[in-house]
């Protein structure tokens, strides 16, 4: 079994710069576990790591799509284990670094149901039904066949409703029926990133602060003039949504780097409980981290 090095946690917890440290005590080279910098173009904005914050380690998995392109869970899984298998082929250690939990979860765990191609025309009749009947209607339907995610899903999340029943239809199986125990696909080493709360948060309102004087706003400015939108799904990360408002003049540079200070803390509180999860991992600060691999 392949062993593989993950280094995780909310944004702002210091992930880059611990595995930069780590991956030369190691000979390692890095994979991006980040939904958000797989984008080109979008390198502000996602904190995206520099050539000068990489120091020399390889960085793979950055910068791999148009801000206009989809890209699944399923495409991510497919092309790092292929990166896995190379890097350890080639005598280097492998570290997985990033915040996204469903890409982490997916790689070390078997990845099924989720790799369910999307069917664009099944995709449309659901639409259809959902204006058509309302989610209340559709959530019923998913609740006869399949009670136990039907459970885990409010009607208001109609992308996981039409999604839950999207690969119902196509395939037969509901997630429930389809559920496997869980054995991990690796020989995991995992460590979350830990900080105290508040100091997490003084991060996070420097970070947002940094990237706006860094040129967020330019960043912005040059994907709308190359034909970008908000509403593109790359568009919808948190510290790009938000400036949707200020280029409309609702709201002031100020007021919009509140917003995502607030949203970018919403969304470490949801990381955090989502790493809490895997209880065989080590929560460890950044510097115990480092020193847990130092030789």
């Amino acid at each position: 079994m392949e062993k593989i090095i993950i280094i995780a946690g909310a944004t702002a917890s210091g992930k880059t710069s611990t595995s930069v440290s780590i991956a030369k005590q190691l000979n390692a080279e890095i994979i991006c576990a980040d939904s958000m910098q797989i984008y080109s173009k979008m390198d502000i904005g996602t904190a995206k790591v520099t050539t000068s914050e990489m120091d020399g380690i390889m960085h793979h998995m950055v910068s791999i799509i148009d801000p206009r392109d989809s890209y699944s869970v399923s495409d991510y899984i497919s092309a790092t284990k292929d990166l896995i298998t190379d890097i350890i082929t080639r005598g280097k250690s492998v570290i997985i670094v990033g915040g996204t939990g469903l890409y982490v979860e997916s790689l070390i765990y078997p990845f099924t149901l989720g790799g369910v191609q999307s069917n664009d025309v099944l995709r449309a009749e659901l639409e259809q039904e959902l204006l058509d009947k309302g989610a209340i209607a559709l959530h019923e339907e998913l609740i006869k066949i399949d009670p136990i995610d039907a459970e885990k899903i409010h009607p208001n999340n109609t992308r996981r409703l039409l999604r839950a029943l999207e690969i119902f239809r196509i395939t037969g199986k509901t997630k429930s029926e389809n559920a496997k125990v869980k054995q991990l696909q690796y020989d995991v080493d995992m460590n979350i990133l830990t900080l105290d709360r508040e100091q997490l948060y003084e991060r996070i309102d420097f970070r947002v602060d940094e990237m706006i004087a860094n040129g967020l706003v330019d960043e912005i400015k040059k994907l709308l003039s190359d034909g970008y939108n908000f509403n593109m799904q790359s568009m919808q990360a948190i510290g790009y949504k938000e400036f949707s408002s200020y280029f409309d003049g609702v709201m002031t540079i100020v007021e919009v780097a509140s917003i995502i200070k607030q949203n970018s803390r919403n969304y470490a509180k949801r990381q955090i409980t989502w790493f809490k999860r895997y209880k065989f991992a080590d929560f460890l600060s950044p510097e115990e981290c480092i020193l847990k691999y130092r030789r």
